[in-house]
């Protein structure tokens, strides 16, 4: 059986009133906290993130999916709706994003092991998208998968399932871009938290069933799409 629940706030999106300026103040500052050394042990469940927009944007719809590792079964799905407190602004996505997923969070019934947002991880301008700003707030693993690309350039990786090329700024490698299935575009892998590059890869790979993105992605992807209610109905 799988557990689900809706839940609909307006007012935990308060304490994120931040300027567009205060945000990357904020996120320079807490890209120190970033751990991007091995720190996940015993891996049971896996949570995929997302989020969707209703009423034009004017409310965020955050889902976390849990699935079990590694028949990647789903077991648990939270669904939050916050009032949007911040605009959309390239590289800020988490002080739109995480007021309701964190809300989503705050619900579940089974603490999942390592997270993989859709969005960026250290594979950002400021090494700090929204995969680094759950796993700092929360002390949670976090990988982030990325259908495009924010910032860094590669070479493209040879059309073979499991294939990568490093990602690059500045000179540094920042993720890697993983053709995750042949014949379809690749994704963008970086970690968020508590993790390296290589495993981050690799829970990414074990993660995939037989389409382009990770199965936690795919089933959050699908609850947070407004045309659902939370019954997937």
């Amino acid at each position: 059986m799988v557990h689900m629940n809706i839940e609909t706030s307006t007012d935990l999106g308060v304490a994120w009133k931040y300027t567009p300026a205060e945000a990357i103040a904020l996120q320079k500052q807490l890209a120190s906290e970033v751990v991007l050394q091995d720190d996940v042990s015993v891996v049971n469940y896996v949570a995929g993130v997302d989020v969707g927009f209703e009423n034009n944007g004017e409310i965020t719809r955050a889902v976390i999916a849990v699935l079990s590792f590694p028949a990647l079964e789903l077991v648990e799905v939270q669904i939050a709706r916050l009032s949007t407190t911040f605009p959309y602004v390239p590289g800020l996505l988490s002080f739109r994003e995480l007021p309701a997923v964190l809300a989503a969070m705050s619900q579940l019934q089974i603490r999942p092991d390592l997270i993989l947002c859709d969005g960026q991880g250290v594979a950002h301008p400021r090494r700090f998208g929204i995969a680094c700003h759950l796993g700092v707030l929360t002390g949670m693993a976090t990988i982030g998968v990325g259908k495009s690309r924010l910032c860094g350039r590669y070479v493209e990786p040879a059309n073979e399932r499991g294939v990568w090329s490093e990602l690059i700024d500045k000179q540094e490698v920042i993720g890697a871009v993983l053709r995750s299935r042949v014949g379809v575009k690749p994704i963008f892998v970086s970690p968020g938290h508590r993790i390296s590059l290589l495993t981050s890869i690799e829970y990414v790979m074990r993660c995939l069933g037989k389409y382009k993105l990770p199965e936690t992605t795919r089933w959050a992807h699908y609850y947070a799409s407004v045309e659902k209610d939370f019954t997937g109905s």
